[in-house]
């Protein structure tokens, strides 16, 4: 896919995932997935944003991939894409260029480990942080809640440092579990708790 990074964006805000991977998961250091499979479920709220004059600010985006087996190695990925449903035309297309690599920075680099976007759709997303608790539901499709792992401090979040590979480059994740994960749109259906998720900021530009 071809980059055009003529245009004039930034995003940034708050970021969670959840998969079905065991708590780390190991394709944040280019290994295979724990099952040979990974369903990984992304969102982002976005707190300020733009694309040129276009302001994104408030909308949230959510993006679940399915892997068939490595991530980086292959077969490559398929994509369902969700944006939040308060966002006019022009912000949807301002986003869909975005987080689809056609306008540069981070997502270009991510495009290459995807095959196939089944599909783009418009939902109700309802994106929900409280201490330590992130927590996502697309009505009919998805509900994915998580909560960060404690360690010997309780003061302090345990983290992933300097990963072979993140979603939010330059941001450490809070290493998290799923306490609710269910998925079912486009002829993928799963149901799976306590297993890995991660949460931090995000912030992307050209």
């Amino acid at each position: 896919m071809t980059s055009n990074n003529s245009h004039d964006w930034k995003l940034e805000g708050d970021y969670f995932e959840g998969c079905n991977c065991d708590t780390i998961c190991p394709c944040i250091f280019l290994l295979d997935p724990d099952e040979g499979y990974c369903n990984l479920t992304v969102a982002w709220h976005i707190e300020k944003g733009h694309y040129d004059s276009i302001p994104l600010d408030g909308l949230n985006t959510v993006a679940v991939f399915v892997a068939p087996g490595n991530m980086f190695t292959g077969p490559k990925m398929k994509v369902a894409f969700y944006v939040d449903k308060n966002a006019n035309q022009e912000q949807i297309d301002a986003l869909s260029n975005i987080f689809s690599g056609q306008s540069g920075g981070f997502f270009a680099v991510a495009a290459q480990f995807i095959g196939e976007m089944v599909g783009i759709k418009s939902a109700p997303i309802t994106f929900g942080m409280e201490g330590k608790r992130r927590w996502l539901q697309i009505p009919e499709y998805l509900s994915l809640e998580i909560e960060a792992m404690k360690g010997n401090d309780p003061n302090k979040d345990s983290l992933i440092v300097n990963p072979s590979f993140t979603m939010v480059p330059g941001h450490d994740h809070v290493i998290a579990h799923s306490t609710k994960y269910s998925y079912n749109d486009h002829g993928f259906q799963w149901d799976t708790t306590g297993k890995n998720g991660f949460y931090s900021r995000f912030k992307y530009e050209p």
